[in-house]
C-alpha cells in the first residue's frame, strides 16, 4: 500500500502529532523518536524546508496552516531554508541510536543535515 504510515492511530490523532512533531523539528533542529516516525517526519518536514526555499507568501501561507507556531515559521523561512538554498533535498538525517529501554523499540536520531 502506497502513502502514508498509520502509526496505531485514528486519522485525526495522527495528523496532530505529526504536526505538533514537525513543529517540533523545526524548532529544535534535532528529536529522537522511533523509526517509522521519523520517516513521517522527515517527508513533511523536507517539503516544509521547500517551501521555505520558495520564500513567497504563498509558500509561507502554505506552511502557516501546517506548522502551529508562527516564530516556528519565521525561522524556517529566515534562518532555516536560505542554508539550503542550493542543495536539492536531503535537508536531514536519520541515526540509528539504541532500543528504548522499556520496550526495545528502535530510537532514532533525526537531525537537520
Amino acid at each position: 500500500m502506497a502513502g502514508y504510515r498509520k502509526l496505531g492511530r485514528t486519522s485525526d490523532h495522527r495528523k496532530a502529532m505529526l504536526r505538533n512533531m514537525v513543529t517540533s523539528f523545526l524548532e529544535h533542529g534535532k528529536m529522537m523518536t522511533t523509526v517509522t516516525r521519523a520517516k513521517e517526519t522527515q517527508s513533511i518536514a523536507e517539503k516544509m524546508i521547500t517551501l521555505g526555499k520558495r520564500g513567497d507568501l504563498h509558500a509561507k501561507r502554505q506552511a502557516l496552516e501546517y506548522i502551529t507556531k508562527e516564530d516556528v515559521v519565521k525561522k524556517l523561512f529566515d534562518e532555516i531554508a536560505p542554508k539550503y538554498k542550493e542543495r536539492n533535498g536531503g535537508y536531514t538525517r536519520i541515526a540509528k541510536v539504541a532500543p528504548r529501554r522499556g520496550d526495545a523499540a528502535e530510537v532514532v536520531v533525526l537531525e537537520l543535515v
